[in-house]
């Protein structure tokens, strides 16, 4: 939903608004949405005329002025303008989890077991292991050389990488990825059984 270059006013409270074109609002009030920026919260999400944009709305949206939020939201899809207020809510949780080096072996059980879960996802072979071990062999990896190797279209495996990032295995980059901590942790544990 952001740019790479929002992140850092969300993350110091200068960005507090976003405007988007929508068919459908794919956020509402009250609900959540992790960013690398962290947690956010969203007060407010309603449909508005372009014509009530202020100058004032488009700094807290990032933009110099008026006139450039208005011209980034007409490069964009047609639909109806919608005006996100939001806050930010806290960090990343998956960040705290990332950083879990020393794994219980109830902890590699229930990763085990979580990946094993994956690998029985829509009837595809095992791939799991086998991405933390191309991940971890070299760091910012692309993502379309991932899935050539493991056999996948490249947006079917940047899905899959989003799962195993749920578990705190796996990091984004600029350009791939790299093993979190708890990733290599866990492959050093499968490795020496």
């Amino acid at each position: 939903m952001f740019k790479a270059a929002a992140l850092n006013g969300i993350r110091n409270g200068r960005i507090t608004l976003a405007f988007r074109r929508w068919r459908k609002p794919t956020v509402h009030a009250g609900g959540t949405l992790r960013t690398p920026a962290g947690v956010l919260a969203f007060d407010d999400v309603r449909e508005i005329a372009e014509s009530e944009i202020t100058n004032d709305d488009a700094k807290a949206a990032g933009f110099e002025n008026r006139e450039t939020l208005i011209a980034d939201l007409r490069s964009r899809t047609d639909g109806a303008t919608y005006r996100i207020a939001f806050h930010l809510a806290g960090g990343d949780p998956r960040a705290a989890l990332r950083e879990i080096e020393d794994l219980a072996s109830e902890d590699v059980a229930e990763l085990e077991s979580a990946l094993a879960k994956l690998d029985r996802s829509r009837g595809h072979s095992p791939w799991t292991i086998m991405c933390l071990r191309l991940v971890g062999e070299a760091e910012g990896r692309p993502a379309g050389e991932l899935a050539e190797r493991l056999g996948f279209e490249k947006q079917v495996l940047k899905r899959k990488i989003r799962q195993l990032k749920e578990l705190g295995l796996t990091e984004s980059l600029q350009v791939g990825y790299r093993l979190s901590k708890r990733g290599r942790a866990l492959l050093k544990h499968l490795s020496s059984r």
